[in-house]
C-alpha cells in the first residue's frame, strides 16, 4: 500500500458524494443499472486521479491490480457495467447488481476515494 500512497491524490469527499449519489438510485430497476455504469466511471475517473497507466478503463484496471484487493469483484463488476452499456436487452438481476456495487466500493475503498 506504500506504492499507492506516492500516486495521485483523490477527493475523497468528492468521490463519497458521488456514491451517494449513485446509490440512492437503487431504487428502482433503471436506477440500478445507472448505479452500476455511474459506478464504472467512478472507478475510472479515480484510477486517472491516481495515475495508473492506460488508455481504457480495462487498461488502467490491469495497471491497477497489484492496489486491488479483490481484483475479480472488480472485473466482474465492470464487465457487468460493459454489458449493461453495449446489450441494451440484458436482464439485470438483484443479486448481479448488489455483487458489482460491493466490488466496486471495495476498489474504490482500495484506491482511498471511499
Amino acid at each position: 500500500m506504500k506504492l499507492l500512497s506516492l500516486r495521485g491524490r483523490v477527493n475523497k469527499k468528492y468521490f463519497q458524494a458521488k456514491w451517494l449519489e449513485l446509490l440512492a438510485r437503487v431504487k428502482t430497476y433503471e436506477g440500478m443499472m445507472l448505479a452500476i455504469i455511474d459506478a464504472d466511471r467512478l472507478l475510472d475517473e479515480a484510477l486517472i486521479k491516481k495515475r495508473f497507466k492506460g488508455k481504457t478503463a480495462g487498461e488502467r484496471l490491469v495497471s491497477a491490480q497489484k492496489a486491488l484487493s479483490d481484483n475479480d469483484a472488480v472485473w466482474y463488476a465492470h464487465k457487468l457495467s460493459n454489458r449493461l452499456v453495449h446489450e441494451p436487452h440484458i436482464r439485470l438481476k438483484k443479486e448481479e447488481a448488489k455483487k458489482a456495487l460491493i466490488g466496486f466500493k471495495q476498489a474504490l475503498t482500495d484506491l482511498g476515494a471511499l
